[in-house]
C-alpha cells in the first residue's frame, strides 16, 4: 500500500520570526475587547461575544492552547521559536496569532505592541517553558542547574511579571518542584507573590484525570484576585467503596484509546483515512468529537531487526524476553516493549518514534505507534493535524501537555474567573 504522510502536504509556518517585518495579519482575528465592552468582576470579558482572553508562551505544537480552547478561553497568539512547533500551531488555531519569536531575545513591550494588548488586559498567560534541565529523562550527568533551558522559566516569569494577567498557569516536568534542592520552585513562587499573586503548586498525573498515559506534571497556578487558583480533584483512578458508593471512574486503557483505529502492517497507512469501526467507550467518542476521517495515522517503516525483535514478543514483554540472538547491547529497560491492551501508557517522549527508545510497540499489531495512536494517549482530539516528518511530529508530541489535563486544570480556572 502507498504511504502518504504530512510530509507530502506540509506547509512552511507564517509566522515569522521577530527580526522579519511583519504585515498586519490580525485582520479577522478577535483582539482583546476594550475595557468598555468587558464586564464581571475583574473587568473580565464574560460574555460570549468576548469569551476570557489567554496567551500561550512557549506554545509548541498547541497542547497547551487546545486545553484552554477546550475550557473555554479564547487564546489570541502562541508563541514559540521552533518552526515547524508553530507550523502545527497555525494550522490548529487559525483564530490565533502564530508568532515565531524567542522570547528570550525581546522584550514584554515588544510582545505587547505586537498583540496589541496592555498590562492587566489578559485574563490568563499560560505556558510550559522548556524543560530539559530537569527531566529523568536527560541522564543526570547531562543535567545543570544553569542550563539555558531552565533560565527560559525565569524569562516566563518576567513577561507574566509584566504582562499582569489576572491568572498564570504555569507547568513543567515534576522533577522542576524538586529539582535543585528546590531552588526554582522557590523562585517561582516568591517571584509571583511580589508580583502580589496568590499562589498554589501541585503535582497532578494525567492518568487520574481520564488520559490513558501515566504522565506526571507540576503546575504552578497563580491569581490576582488573592484568592490561590483550586486545582482539580482526580476523577480516575482504581475505584474506592464508601458504604454503598463508589467513586472515581476506573482509568482509561491504551485500548480504550485506540481500538477503533485501523489495524496496519509497518510502513503502511494512508492520510487521511477511515475509521475501522464506531466508537467503542466513551473515550473514543469524546476524541473523536466530528471528526469523520483519521489524520496522521500511518505506520512507520520499521529495519529488518526491529520487525524481527518485535515480532518475538508478547504484548506485555520487552527488552528482557527477546531471544539469543536478536538481544541488545544495552538500552532502555522498556526497550523494545509492548503495551498491553489494559494497560495505562507510560509517559509518551520525543522517541516514541523508536521501538529501542520505549514501550511503544502496539498491542496485536507488529509495529509501533502511529502519531494518531500517540496523540489519542496524549488526549489530542482526532480533529487536530501534525505537520512535519515523523520524527518531527514525535518530537511535537513528546513535548507536549496532554490538553485534556490542561482542560481540567483551566476549567476550575475559568470558574474562579466567572465567579
Amino acid at each position: 500500500m502507498h504511504t502518504k504522510t504530512n510530509e507530502d502536504r506540509s506547509h512552511a509556518p507564517s509566522g515569522k520570526p521577530v527580526n522579519d517585518p511583519r504585515p498586519d495579519s490580525t485582520a479577522g482575528r478577535t483582539s482583546v475587547p476594550s475595557a468598555s465592552e468587558r464586564s464581571g468582576r475583574y473587568g473580565l470579558a464574560t460574555t460570549s461575544t468576548h469569551p476570557l482572553v489567554a496567551l500561550d508562551l512557549f506554545c509548541g505544537c498547541g497542547g497547551i492552547a487546545a486545553g484552554l480552547r477546550s475550557a473555554g478561553f479564547q487564546v489570541l497568539a502562541g508563541v514559540d521559536v521552533e518552526p515547524r512547533y508553530m507550523a502545527t500551531f497555525e494550522r490548529n488555531f487559525p483564530e490565533a496569532m502564530p508568532m515565531r519569536i524567542d522570547l528570550s531575545s525581546v522584550t514584554p513591550k515588544f510582545l505587547m505592541e505586537k498583540i496589541g494588548v496592555s498590562p492587566g488586559e489578559l485574563d490568563l498567560i499560560a505556558g510550559g517553558p522548556p524543560c530539559q534541565g530537569f527531566s529523568k529523562n536527560v541522564p543526570r550527568r547531562h543535567r545543570f542547574m544553569d542550563d539555558p533551558n531552565n533560565l527560559l522559566i525565569r524569562t516566563y516569569l518576567d513577561f507574566c511579571v509584566a504582562l499582569k494577567p489576572k491568572m498564570v498557569l504555569m507547568e513543567n516536568v515534576a522533577e522542576m518542584k524538586n529539582g535543585f534542592s528546590s531552588r526554582f520552585s522557590e523562585e517561582v513562587l516568591a517571584r509571583l507573590e511580589q508580583a502580589g499573586y496568590a499562589v498554589t503548586h501541585v503535582t497532578l498525573n494525567a492518568a487520574e484525570f481520564g488520559i490513558p498515559q501515566r504522565r506526571r506534571r507540576a503546575f504552578f497556578l497563580a491569581s490576582s484576585n488573592g484568592q490561590a487558583p483550586r486545582p482539580p480533584s482526580p476523577t480516575h483512578g482504581q475505584s474506592v467503596r464508601q458504604g454503598d458508593m463508589f467513586y472515581r471512574k476506573p482509568f482509561v486503557t491504551v485500548w480504550n484509546a485506540i481500538g477503533d483505529l485501523p489495524s496496519l502492517h509497518h510502513g503502511d497507512g494512508e492520510d487521511p483515512s477511515s475509521y475501522a469501526c464506531g466508537p467503542l467507550c466513551e473515550y473514543q467518542r469524546e476524541i473523536r468529537a466530528d471528526s469523520s476521517q483519521v489524520h496522521n495515522h500511518v505506520a512507520r517503516h520499521l529495519a529488518p531487526t526491529q520487525y524481527a525483535r518485535l515480532a518475538s514478543l508478547l504484548p506485555g514483554q520487552g527488552n528482557k524476553d527477546l531471544p539469543e540472538g536478536l538481544k541488545t547491547k544495552g538500552g532502555y529497560s522498556g526497550a523494545y516493549g509492548r503495551l498491553t491492551k489494559d494497560m495505562v501508557a507510560p509517559t509518551i517522549t520525543r522517541w516514541v518514534f523508536h521501538p529501542g527508545s520505549g514501550r511503544w510497540g502496539h498491542p496485536v499489531d507488529i509495529r509501533t505507534l502511529t502519531i494518531r495512536e500517540a496523540a489519542r494517549i496524549q488526549g489530542f482530539a482526532d480533529s487536530y493535524e501534525f505537520v512535519g516528518s515523523f520524527v518531527q511530529q514525535a518530537g511535537q508530541l513528546g513535548n507536549a501537555v496532554p490538553p485534556l489535563l490542561i482542560e481540567k486544570v483551566a476549567t476550575a480556572m475559568r470558574e474562579q474567573l466567572m465567579a
